[in-house]
């Protein structure tokens, strides 16, 4: 499988093209967060500035909360590549407010879908689990166990929390059980399918796990827009339950960082997926035991029409070897 190493070789020879944008961009710091899409996002984004915008990238390791906590005290990083807008809370409004950061896309379209889940042949098996109600009810047949988000950083660990108090999982007999990370989070939903053994908690699209796997949405009520805003503190003392409003999911930069690369901030602005060919993208890389690095090659590899309307000419002259060669 040919690596980013390989084909960023195939671009050296790109280097006798006009270098304008080169002069237009110095140093650029952008989010590699634990979630999947987002680091594809950034392998994808940091290659076309490098390669195609002369742009020194530095990467840094990062989650909602840090990320948001870091642009408030450091006007750092340059670029959050993925914010889930329903996770973010009053932070992210009083940064836009304060013009520290602007929305530069929709990254995903039409969005994230955040929500709770069972495995299809539990619903299948006892269809009265599609329900809250048919949890608190039944708790042994989901395990007596809800698989919450891992802490640190994963604001829907406390927004899953409050709603699991609201609707009195303590009192029925249900563990709230925080992961330890993102892979642990995982392994937990693969073993489980693989074994056709109960589970029930918390997921998110685009990942390839939803791909993967025949999922049921459980109903947990309508949205209350005042009761999930209230539900991101952890603190709230009498938390209402709510169904996640549907996500709107931005990449965000500083306004220091658009005004001074505006070329490299209209890129930003030009990169966006679909949630569905997003979960494509994930299952492939799942599938065939890729890296991310592998993963963002494949895409970029295979779309060459899509992101060559993201550069601007003189990176899109810049990469022509690229483009037509391989």
């Amino acid at each position: 499988m040919k690596n980013l190493k390989l084909w960023l070789s195939a671009a050296a020879i790109a280097t006798t093209a006009p270098n304008i944008a080169a002069a237009e961009c110095g140093e650029v710091s952008i989010t590699e967060m634990t979630f999947s899409s987002a680091i594809i996002t950034t392998e994808i984004a940091t290659f076309l500035m490098e390669q195609g915008y002369g742009c020194t990238v530095t990467r840094v390791p990062s989650d909602t909360i840090p990320a948001l906590t870091s642009l408030a005290e450091n006007n750092e990083p340059d670029i959050v590549t993925e914010l889930w807008v329903n996770s973010a809370g009053s932070a992210y409004e009083k940064l836009k407010q304060d013009d520290v950061i602007q929305d530069m896309t929709q990254v995903l379209q039409p969005g994230g879908l955040e929500a709770w889940w069972i495995p299809s042949y539990l619903a299948e098996e006892h269809p009265e689990l599609k329900t809250i109600q048919g949890i608190l009810d039944n708790p042994d047949l989901v395990g007596n166990r809800f698989n919450n988000c891992p802490t640190g950083g994963w604001v829907c660990s406390t927004i899953n929390r409050n709603i699991a108090r609201a609707y009195g999982f303590e009192e029925a007999g249900i563990e709230v059980f925080d992961h330890g990370g993102g892979e642990t989070f995982a392994a937990s939903l693969a073993s489980a399918y693989e074994a056709k053994e109960p589970w029930f908690g918390y997921y998110w699209e685009p990942t390839a796990l939803m791909g993967r796997f025949d999922m049921t949405m459980v109903d947990i009520g309508g949205v209350d827009l005042d009761a999930h805003k209230a539900n991101l503190n952890a603190d709230v003392v009498d938390p209402k339950p709510s169904a996640y409003p549907p996500s709107l999911v931005y990449t965000v930069a500083t306004t220091d960082f658009i005004d001074e690369y505006p070329e490299v901030a209209k890129l930003m602005s030009n990169i966006s997926f679909e949630t569905s060919d997003m979960s494509a993208l994930l299952a492939w890389k799942d599938e065939n035991n890729a890296s991310t690095e592998e993963a963002a090659v494949h895409f970029l590899l295979n779309n060459k029409d899509v992101w060559r309307d993201w550069l601007n000419e003189d990176a899109r002259q810049k990469l022509s070897a690229v483009l037509e060669d391989n």
